[in-house]
């Protein structure tokens, strides 16, 4: 669709030009990262949000450039008058009404008014512009996309964690600073109540050294990080621990004393990793598994896997979890042994074999998240293109999955190991403060879930 202007000869007293728009969250946000103008009466939820003036102001100059005069006008003044407040949803109006040319400087004025659906006026002004003297024709360009990254889900799981907390946890081998401002900062947050396992005179050491505020966290002395993992698996049979968290430990080493047979932290169930992922472009938690512990799983762990997720989902709310079993296609194929197990999971969860959840597979990974990919390729499932939990065939896909989500999507990621007495908290050195806070959300929601076999209620943040 091409636009063509309205020449200085061309354009008369009382010509009109107008366009409709409504406002959206996505306009105040694009404008507040543009102007910089963080008011929070714009950052409000919707529809509180109030749109800033002066992005209402400048939907005059999209009537001016694209309608009236049109292409190749320039701005010489624009007064401007606020009656009302536009807020997200309003469908505003603006119309420009030619009122006089001077004919020594070739410009025109023009009345300006904006209103909205209730025909209520939001802003008026004069604008006085210097339009073409040669058509122009405009062509419609295709500009590059703008996409609004929202990060809420982690909000709504802190908001939704706070009442059953704080979370006595195991924090294992605490003697770097990351480890111990995580442990502070969720402590600080009212999600845990943190008891440092390690060497107490290098855990005091480095709170001094790095400025971090123990307060009265309690401090269990333990020289090596075996024996750290050791002692926090006791702190949880002791009843002192309701969870625990990795410090400056390799995982492997925490894990080694979570699944000792005498001792350790088993149930009947293998354990299991589960990311909940923030998605921008998802109203809803992903969690994505196994993509930590289990490298290659048979069929007979893939159960405890599903199982385990499923636990998961309906602890933080996800009232019937729906599961897709992730492969590279989305028919069963002998020739990749994923199809089989997916089908045979989705036949499991159909007899009762697998609990509290919709289960479907084989699912590519498009068809699983995405409706339109589903319909495309006729797929009538209650799961395809609307998962809550994405079940990979083994470590390396998961790895996959949960990296390009995270690097591509730019999602938020959380997580926790499952299927132990209690939820154990692999904390990365590269996670940010609110992927660490939002993993002892989880925590905090799955343990309430452990006792309880009910999650808590979502609340509004």
């Amino acid at each position: 669709m091409s636009r063509v202007n309205h020449t200085w000869d061309e354009i008369a007293v009382g010509d009109v030009g107008e366009l409709t728009r409504v406002c959206t969250a996505d306009d105040i946000v694009v404008f507040v990262h543009a102007s910089g103008n963080y008011n929070p009466t714009h950052l409000a939820p919707s529809p509180e949000a109030v749109a800033p003036s002066m992005w209402v102001g400048s939907l005059f100059s999209a009537v001016i450039g694209n309608v009236l005069p049109g292409p190749g006008t320039t701005y010489r003044s624009q007064t401007l008058r606020f009656h009302k407040r536009a807020h997200v949803g309003d469908e505003l109006t603006i119309r420009v009404t030619v009122n006089g040319k001077r004919e020594n400087e070739r410009v025109v004025t023009l009345d300006c008014h904006l209103v909205n659906q209730k025909g209520e006026l939001v802003a008026d002004g004069v604008a006085e512009v210097n339009p073409p003297d040669r058509k122009l024709r405009a062509e419609d360009v295709t500009l590059p996309d703008l996409k609004v990254m929202r990060h809420d889900k982690f909000k709504r799981l802190l908001v939704q964690a706070r009442p059953s907390g704080p979370l006595n946890t195991a924090v294992v081998f605490a003697t770097d600073a990351v480890s111990l401002q995580g442990a502070t900062e969720a402590a600080e947050a009212g999600l845990i109540n943190p008891i440092l396992v390690g060497p107490a005179d290098t855990i005091r050491a480095v709170a001094d050294e790095h400025g971090v505020k123990l307060g009265d966290a309690r401090i269990v002395d333990a020289a090596q990080a075996q024996e750290a993992a050791a002692r926090a698996v006791k702190l949880v049979h002791e009843g002192a621990a309701r969870a625990v968290m990795k410090g400056n430990l390799h995982s492997d080493e925490l894990l080694r004393a979570v699944v000792q047979s005498t001792g350790g932290l088993r149930t009947g169930r293998r354990i299991s990793h589960v990311f909940v992922m923030d998605v921008p472009g998802l109203e809803r938690p992903l969690l994505v598994t196994d993509a930590v512990i289990n490298i290659l799983p048979p069929l007979e762990t893939k159960v405890d896997i599903v199982q385990n997720a499923i636990d998961l989902a309906l602890a933080l709310g996800v009232s019937t979890p729906k599961v897709g079993i992730l492969s590279a296609v989305e028919t069963v194929n002998p020739q990749i042994p994923s199809t089989l197990d997916a089908a045979a999971l989705s036949k499991m969860a159909e007899r009762g074999q697998i609990k509290g959840a919709v289960v479907d597979g084989p699912l590519a990974m498009d068809n699983a998240i995405s409706t339109e990919a589903a319909r495309t390729k006729g797929l009538k499932s209650l799961v395809a293109g609307n998962a809550d939990v994405l079940v990979v065939p083994n470590l390396e896909a998961g790895n996959m999955v949960v990296k390009e989500l995270t690097f591509l999507a730019g999602a938020d990621t959380a997580g926790i190991v499952v299927g132990a007495l209690v939820p154990v908290i692999l904390t990365s050195r590269a996670d940010s403060v609110y992927s660490r806070l939002a993993s002892c959300a989880v925590a905090i929601l799955y343990s309430a879930y452990q006792k309880t076999g009910k999650p808590r209620e979502e609340v509004a943040p």
